[in-house]
């Protein structure tokens, strides 16, 4: 345990001097970051806005306040590992990763950190701008926001293992562009980040629940708005238990079967 805690640690150094020297590309994906929360926060603010001030239980205060919070904790939980394995696998630099005496699970994990440890101050900052500018209404109740934070980690967790898992396709698949673009359309109806779940039709309400989406966003961001009962936050930290544990063994298979496969195709 104290090497892998050192291991992180210089992992975590070296990450975040190559973060700091990209300092343009993390400007310019903090931007993609916040807009396009901003658009939907943007879009619903009108539509509450012409209904009278109310959409279904959601006044033109608590929309702002959704969005706000869905900008910060998609920002937390978010990983780009999808993007990138394509092009370890076909271009090679997979090998090199592969000498290494440790699992290339553990770098992409620092990598992914540390970036998020850089980005938070800009991303809490443009929080405070849209706060200004739109004035939403939060209604904290503090169990609940201490609840965010076991729900939060496990939400990146459940992301992350997941989503490694389907990088993986790399291993089989020359272009995984349809793979990713698939999974994030799911990702963009299911998690809460075009509406709030709870204004989306009850089928796709269903099927949000049973899929691992809702868990991986919406479900730490309702806490944080107080929107949870107990109940439903112990049902919410069983469900995100499972598909994780669920998402670890399937990342575990997927991966000796790619490696396999990775290593017949380079000899």
């Amino acid at each position: 345990m104290s090497g892998l805690i050192d291991l992180y640690l210089q992992q975590f150094k070296t990450s975040l001097a190559a973060m700091l020297q990209y300092r343009a590309a993390l400007v310019i994906w903090l931007i993609g970051q916040i807009l396009e929360p901003l658009i939907y926060l943007v879009v619903w603010t009108v539509v509450s806005q012409t209904q009278g001030g109310s959409v279904g239980g959601f006044t033109t205060g608590e929309f702002a306040a959704y969005f706000i919070g869905l900008m910060l904790v998609n920002h937390l939980t978010y990983t780009w590992i999808m993007y990138e394995y394509e092009y370890r696998v076909r271009h090679g630099s997979l090998s090199f990763a592969l000498l290494r005496p440790v699992h290339p699970i553990h770098s992409d994990i620092a990598d992914n950190v540390s970036s998020k440890v850089v980005s938070l101050p800009g991303m809490f900052l443009a929080a405070v701008v849209l706060g200004l500018l739109f004035r939403p209404t939060f209604h904290f109740v503090p169990w609940a926001v201490a609840a965010a934070v076991p729900a939060l980690v496990m939400a990146f967790l459940l992301r992350f293992f997941i989503e490694w898992c389907l990088a993986l396709a790399a291993f089989w698949m020359t272009r995984v562009n349809a793979v990713n673009q698939t999974y994030f359309a799911a990702m963009l109806f299911l998690s809460g980040q075009v509406a709030p779940v709870a204004l989306l039709p009850g089928w796709i309400q269903t099927t949000a629940a049973i899929l691992p989406f809702r868990w991986m966003i919406a479900f730490p961001l309702e806490l944080l708005l107080g929107r949870l009962t107990p109940i439903q936050t112990m049902e919410g930290f069983a469900i995100q238990g499972a598909w994780i544990g669920l998402g670890w063994i399937s990342m575990r298979i997927v991966w000796r079967a790619g490696v396999r496969a990775y290593a017949a195709v380079g000899g």
